[in-house]
């Protein structure tokens, strides 16, 4: 079991299954999200994802007709997203995890538009745009 919550600690979560396809998202989106480099994201099945508190401080904001972005009203945090194109799963930036992850990432996406000022160092698949269950 994982736990997770936000800055503040006022949205608090767990995710009972596995944590699926990490990637490193370097989109200039994610880096405005996250305010890095890149974010790091990855998918739950929306069973296995729980809030135990602070489900209502969430605010979401609509980046497509598809996607919508969650993060807590009080401090920012970005705590996760959801497409309606897979609405089977929970899309968690993982940085809000407290609990040590099993799970690995499997690759950089969107490495294209990565910021100029960014080397990435290490071995894992480097993909220039989306690349699906990676």
């Amino acid at each position: 079991m994982y736990y997770g919550n936000c800055l503040c600690g006022t949205i608090k979560f767990t995710i009972t299954g596995k944590i699926n396809d990490i990637v490193y998202c370097h989109c200039s989106q994610c880096r405005k999200a996250q305010g890095s480099a890149f974010a790091t994201n990855a998918n739950v099945k929306k069973e296995s994802f729980t809030f135990i508190s602070g489900e209502n401080n969430l605010t979401a904001y609509k980046y497509s007709a598809q996607q919508t972005k969650y993060f807590c009203k009080t401090c920012g945090s970005p705590i996760m997203s959801k497409n309606i194109n897979h609405p089977e799963n929970i899309r968690i930036r993982l940085g809000t995890i407290e609990t040590d992850i099993q799970e690995r990432p499997a690759a950089h996406i969107y490495t294209a538009s990565k910021a100029n000022w960014e080397t990435i160092n290490d071995s894992l698949p480097k993909y220039d745009e989306y690349k699906e269950n990676c």
